[in-house]
Parts: C-alpha cells; structure tokens; sequence
C-alpha cells in the first residue's frame, strides 16, 4: 500500500512538473492575444505565438479541434493585440503553410516550440496569416 502511494505520488508530481513545463513553455517569447467572438458576438481572448513572413503575421492552430480556432473559421474578423497594440485582421487558415510554419515558430520559439511539439505534436497545425482589416 506504501508503494502504490508513493508511486502515485510520483506521478502526479510528475504530472504537475509537465504542466508547469508547458505553461512557462508556452508563455516564452513573444505572445499576442487574439480576441475571436462566438455567434453570439461575445469577446474570447486567447493567447498564442506569432511570426512575420513575408509582410504578414501568422499565428498557428495546435489542431482543427481548438475552440479558438472553430471560432476564427465561422468569424475571420479578429483582433490582435501586439507590443501594446491592438489592430483589427481577417483570418486566414494556410494549410498549405504547414511546413513554413513550423519551421518559422521552431526558429524563432526555440526549446519552447520543440517541446511543446513533443507534448501535443504539429502534424495538425494549420498555419493562420492575419490581413490587415
């Protein structure tokens, strides 16, 4: 009974170490907040990564399945808040950016990118480039 306690122990300390880990991973360098809005207009922040290419910034979708991203497709119009600045953008979702996409985030996120990709993977991600509004 000792060691079934202990070993659970372990685990859930391991467990929280992993999320602490990702949380300060997901949090390192530069971070904007996207607002997208519900059908019903209500505001939703999200915080997420953000690379420049080629004159546009670019956020990217872990997966299809996030609820940020489910409310960018039914409402593209969006805002960003960057360095202190809030500007309005249309989203739109670049599949076909996939591979630029990862490898921009791994340059410029680093570890952070390449951890978070060992915990949740890239094979999904849909790259997003915002255009001014």
């Amino acid at each position: 009974m000792k060691i079934a306690a202990r070993v659970a122990g372990v685990l859930i300390g391991l467990l929280v170490l992993l999320v602490v880990a990702q949380q300060i991973a997901a949090e390192s360098g530069e971070v904007v907040v996207l607002t997208t809005h519900d059908a019903e207009g209500r505001p939703h922040e999200t915080r997420l990564w953000v690379v420049d290419h080629e004159g546009s910034a670019w956020l990217r979708a872990g997966a299809d399945v996030q609820a940020w991203y489910g409310r960018l497709l039914e409402r593209p119009e969006v805002e960003v808040e960057r360095a202190g600045s809030r500007r309005p953008f249309t989203a739109v979702p670049r599949p076909d950016e996939h591979e630029t996409m990862n490898r921009l985030m791994r340059e410029k996120y680093g570890w952070a990118d390449r951890f978070i990709s060992l915990l949740f993977g890239r094979d999904a991600s849909v790259p997003i480039r915002l255009d001014p509004r």
